[in-house]
């Protein structure tokens, strides 16, 4: 990967834009000391100077990540039900999984990193981290939804946790034969998980 050394940024910066860069380019990294600093173009001590540990790195570029809000977000799009929304939002998660072989790939990547051998502290604290990314993120659709009345107040960390995991699932799913339309049957399964957790009161239905 080519360093990262743009100039009239802070070596902190450059440190936080390179771990992120590469957790966005490959889930699996792992942010070693020596390959974040390498790719940021500072020293392994500069590093350690701002962070200490590789934890306080990791859970400094996931607090960023949390604070981006993405573009074109459906959540934002008023013209539309809430019900709808959300489900054009975990859609929008569920695309970089990818279909067929693109999928196949990227679960390919992950069993090697976190099945097939033990892996490194470091490499689960990445994985839990981004897992808890993606939580963060639904957490968020969901807190809008709330706030207008869609969803009633409730446990949405749960929410989300459930939404979470039927987006892993379907994923897997992805990776896997079909013997039909799946988008067709994938859009069903997210509509009927998110108006599980829609309100009862009918603002939505």
């Amino acid at each position: 990967m080519e360093s990262l050394k743009g100039r009239g940024r802070s070596s902190r910066d450059k440190i936080l834009i390179a771990a992120a860069t590469m957790l966005g380019e490959d889930p699996t990294a792992r942010l070693s000391v020596r390959t974040v600093a390498a790719c940021a173009g500072v020293s392994t001590g500069s590093l350690r100077h701002f962070f200490p540990t590789q934890q306080d790195l990791l859970d400094t570029v996931m607090a960023g990540l949390y604070d981006i809000e993405l573009p074109e977000d459906p959540i934002h799009d008023s013209t539309r039900l809430g019900s709808e929304r959300l489900v054009a939002c975990l859609q929008q998660a569920l695309a970089h999984t990818g279909t067929g072989e693109k999928a196949r790939e990227t679960w390919r990547s992950l069993h090697k990193a976190y099945v097939e051998s033990d892996p490194s502290e470091g490499a689960t604290e990445t994985y839990l981290a981004l897992e808890r990314l993606g939580h963060r993120r639904i957490e968020n659709w969901l807190a809008v939804l709330t706030e207008e009345g869609a969803i009633s107040p409730g446990d949405n960390v749960q929410r989300a946790r459930f939404l979470g995991t039927v987006l892993n699932g379907l994923s897997v799913e992805r990776s896997l034969p079909a013997g039909g339309p799946r988008l067709a049957v994938e859009a069903e399964t997210l509509r009927l998980a998110v108006l599980s957790i829609m309100s009862d009161r009918g603002q939505d239905e």
